[in-house]
C-alpha cells in the first residue's frame, strides 16, 4: 500500500489559529505605530514652521501679524524662512494658524487624528496619549502635545 504524503486537516487549522493569534496581536501594535509616526510628523512639521515664524520675527520685531490663513502665512514664510512649507498634518488635515493684529503672539493647531478641533486652546503645558487630541502650538513652544514625545 502507498502512504500519501501532505498535510492533516488538524495541523492545518493548527497552522491557521497561530496565524490568527500572531495577527491578532499584531495588527494593534501596527495601526498605534502608525498613529504615533503621524504624531511626530505632525509635530516636526509644527516645530518648522514655529521656527520660520520665530526667524521671521528676529527680522521684523514681531510674529506674522493678523493673519488668521496658512495661505497668508505661508506667503510670509515661504521661500525665504522655509523651503517647502507644509500644508497638511500626518493625518492629512490642513494646519489652523492665527495670529494676533499686534503681531505678539499666534496659535498653530493640528487637528489630529480626528480632523475636529476639541474646543480647548490650553494656556500652560497639556500632555495627552489621545490620538484624537489636538496638538497646539503658542508663541514658539508647544502647549497641548502626546505624551512621551520631546517638546
Amino acid at each position: 500500500m502507498r502512504r500519501q504524503k501532505g498535510f492533516t486537516l488538524i495541523e492545518l487549522l493548527i497552522v491557521v489559529a497561530i496565524i490568527g493569534i500572531i495577527a491578532a496581536i499584531a495588527i494593534p501594535n501596527l495601526l498605534n505605530a502608525i498613529n504615533r509616526g503621524r504624531q511626530k510628523r505632525t509635530m516636526a512639521d509644527m516645530r518648522t514652521i514655529m521656527t520660520a515664524i520665530g526667524a521671521y520675527a528676529v527680522d521684523n520685531m514681531f510674529y506674522v501679524a493678523g493673519q488668521n490663513s496658512l495661505d497668508n502665512l505661508e506667503a510670509y514664510l515661504s521661500p525665504q524662512y522655509i523651503k517647502t512649507f507644509p500644508r497638511k498634518d500626518g493625518w492629512g488635515t490642513p494646519y489652523y494658524f492665527q495670529s494676533d493684529s499686534a503681531g505678539a503672539d499666534y496659535t498653530l493647531i493640528s487637528y489630529a487624528r480626528d480632523h475636529t478641533f476639541d474646543g480647548t486652546i490650553p494656556s500652560t503645558d497639556t500632555t495627552t496619549q489621545n490620538f484624537n487630541a489636538d496638538i497646539v502650538g503658542q508663541g514658539g513652544m508647544f502647549t497641548k502635545y502626546p505624551e512621551g514625545t520631546q517638546r
